[in-house]
């Protein structure tokens, strides 16, 4: 892929660079200690509102037994958080200026962002999308300006890419007003058409010249959001269990969830950082394939935190659900997870067939853990924990054979 760092721009905070009129130019693709900015945490902290909404929506749809209609709405709002989230991360990693009108327009994203999150109770409820598609069309806004900027900086194939990016995205917000217009039936057909239409937005606008995103940078940001999902897994199941306790003595019944969606979230932590992703992130097949992917690892991480939640309230007797139910809350989730991180990251640095059937065979075991009645989420935790463990000792016996064969390499005279 092209470099561009012939373009970059200084680093944010340097001299003479925060001027509101400045140049909008591509930072470079080998720059050194390329790092998330406070702005950026920022950014990704308010969107954790946007998904803590989704969160609770899905908990009350799974509880009250609509649980096929749940999971179809959660689907939709999560890809528009997911979606509005990936269009900054990528367009800051390429083009992160960091001056005053950056962080102006970044800021108005920001104000979008908290109105689709607070439209999220009413797509779920009502399917009324009227504040979600109004909070979409601030943030698309303010990323279409942000395009526009690249564009009036910069020439060439370069200039062509932001003037498509630009477009597209205008193209696509305008179509998004199906949801407001079409009978309900026909909106999940629409939501599909428009998420595909939406993701090839960006292989289109850079099919003769790539954006220089940076691999580091990517990962990083990437690793800090998983972060931030699954804090707010914790948070969410923690809420559930000490509103239970609150109203009830019923420490026995939900000790055995509690631990056990500690032993999954810690394994999830551990999994999804136990390899460094971005040497693999070379080109924009590999990483287009390896950022889309994440829509499946931050859905299901977030959702986790949601059948906790279920899985609390069926064990006091608020869900109106079973047991098995409550348990596939956490359990299918949870075997998601773990076979798109294997999908996504670990299978490109694992060796022999044992290692590679770590993750995949977790999954499974996850999943044959929703029968174990009351047991199911601590059995489930239990085995995500073994995994760990497993994929621990694997990777430190191959790395003590590797030595092993080094040092007595070295040990052979020559000839």
């Amino acid at each position: 892929m092209t470099s561009s760092s012939a373009h970059a721009s200084p680093s944010p905070g340097a001299p003479g660079n925060n001027g509101p009129l400045r140049r909008l130019t591509a930072r470079g693709r080998d720059e050194a200690h390329r790092a998330s900015t406070p702005l950026e945490l920022f950014f990704d902290l308010c969107f954790v509102v946007a998904i803590a909404q989704a969160g609770v929506q899905l908990v009350h749809s799974v509880a009250e037994a609509h649980t096929g209609e749940g999971i179809l709405n959660y689907a939709m709002v999560f890809f528009a958080i997911w979606w509005a989230w990936m269009n900054f991360t990528w367009f800051a990693s390429a083009y992160d200026n960091d001056d005053v009108l950056y962080r102006v327009v970044t800021l108005v994203q920001i104000a979008g962002v908290l109105v689709l999150a607070a439209g999220v109770s009413k797509a779920f409820d009502d399917h009324e999308f009227l504040a979600v598609w109004l909070g979409y069309l601030i943030m698309r806004l303010a990323m279409t300006a942000q395009w526009l900027r690249v564009a009036r900086s910069s020439q060439g194939p370069e200039r062509t890419t932001a003037l498509r990016y630009a477009g597209g995205i205008s193209l696509c917000q305008i179509g998004w007003l199906g949801l407001l217009i079409l009978p309900e039936d026909g909106r999940p057909w629409l939501f599909l058409v428009m998420a595909i239409l939406e993701m090839c937005v960006p292989a289109y606008a850079e099919k003769d010249h790539a954006t220089s995103w940076h691999p580091r940078h990517i990962a990083e940001r990437y690793g800090l959001f998983t972060i931030i999902v699954l804090g707010e897994t914790i948070a969410a199941a923690t809420v559930a269990v000490k509103t239970a306790l609150d109203e009830s003595d019923v420490l026995g019944e939900l000790l055995p969830i509690a631990t056990g969606g500690l032993l999954i979230i810690f394994s999830a932590w551990w999994i999804y950082f136990v390899v460094p992703i971005h040497g693999h992130l070379r080109s924009n097949r590999q990483s287009f394939l390896w950022g889309y992917g994440h829509y499946l690892i931050f859905a299901s991480a977030a959702a986790i935190g949601a059948g906790l939640e279920v899985a609390v309230e069926q064990a006091v007797g608020k869900a109106h659900i079973s047991t098995l139910s409550a348990s596939a809350a956490v359990t299918l989730p949870t075997a998601l997870y773990l076979l798109t991180v294997w999908a996504l990251h670990s299978r490109h640095f694992k060796y022999g067939i044992a290692q590679q059937l770590v993750l995949p065979t977790t999954a499974l075991l996850v999943i044959a853990c929703t029968f174990l009645g009351d047991w199911a989420v601590l059995a489930a935790g239990i085995v995500s924990a073994l995994a760990v463990a497993t994929g621990t000792t694997l990777t430190a016996r191959r790395a003590a054979r590797e030595r092993r064969t080094t040092a007595h390499s070295s040990a052979t005279p020559a000839g």
